[in-house]
């Protein structure tokens, strides 16, 4: 029986995406594992489609479902939540960014056992020398503490355990936005649950490779700001 269902969203960015995929089907674990393809290129669809048959995960083309342009977090985060709930198993997502370690998915197991009133629990971030990155980058002192923090977990590779999913509908989510990583963090903690960031849980994060327009937030921002208001982009 699976201990948790994983789930990729996905948007083109092919070479991260072989990664992040290649990671969790080497990942310890009994674990069912869902990659949703948000309309991505035939390039793309065509490697889910082949990849799936080869290494034995589900791939779900929201094409079939939707003909609402991407991005479709909403629709992912609804079908992955009523999977969860379904199979009574936390959830957890690992965006198509992300390349976790063997170990990871037991280990944000483990901390959602050993904490107590965990709604969720994230694994902290770094790029490839080792050092913390965005979106946790406001955390300075490397070491592998549990914190039971404040901060909004970002959905980069977080579970999220069954009785908070139990408490609360991601029907409730709202239309007229694109990311709810922020919005589902303060509800856990609104509703009485406690957000886990494990810093000893380090996982390699390639930010915005699936959306590279958002790195403009960084390197031109004015511009990034213009895009994201008149063009309704990235709304949070």
């Amino acid at each position: 029986m699976s201990e948790a269902i994983v789930i990729t969203p996905v948007k083109d960015s092919l070479h991260t995406t072989k990664r992040t995929i290649d990671a969790i089907m080497n990942a310890d674990g009994d674990f069912s594992y869902y990659v949703f393809n948000d309309f991505s290129q035939p390039e793309t669809k065509d490697y889910l489609d082949l990849s799936a048959k080869q290494k034995g995960f589900t791939v779900v083309h929201l094409e079939d479902i939707t003909d609402t342009p991407s991005p479709n977090y909403k629709i992912v985060l609804q079908k992955s939540q009523q999977l969860a709930l379904d199979a009574k198993v936390p959830l957890i997502i690992i965006e198509s960014d992300v390349v976790i370690e063997k170990d990871t998915i037991q280990s944000l197991i483990k901390i959602m056992n050993d904490e107590q009133k965990a709604g969720l629990v994230g694994a902290i971030t770094v790029d490839e020398n080792g050092d913390y990155n965005f979106p946790y980058n406001f955390e300075k002192h490397k070491s592998d503490n549990i914190l039971n923090t404040s901060h909004s977990l970002s959905f980069c590779c977080t579970l999220l355990t069954i009785p908070f999913l139990n408490e609360f509908s991601f029907k409730e989510l709202a239309e007229d936005k694109d990311w709810f990583d922020v919005f589902i963090s303060r509800q856990s903690k609104k509703i009485g649950y406690n957000n886990y960031l494990a810093k000893g849980v380090r996982v390699l994060h390639l930010p915005h490779s699936s959306r590279p327009w958002k790195n403009l937030k960084y390197k031109n921002p004015v511009f990034y700001y213009l895009k994201k208001i008149f063009l309704k982009r990235d709304r949070i």
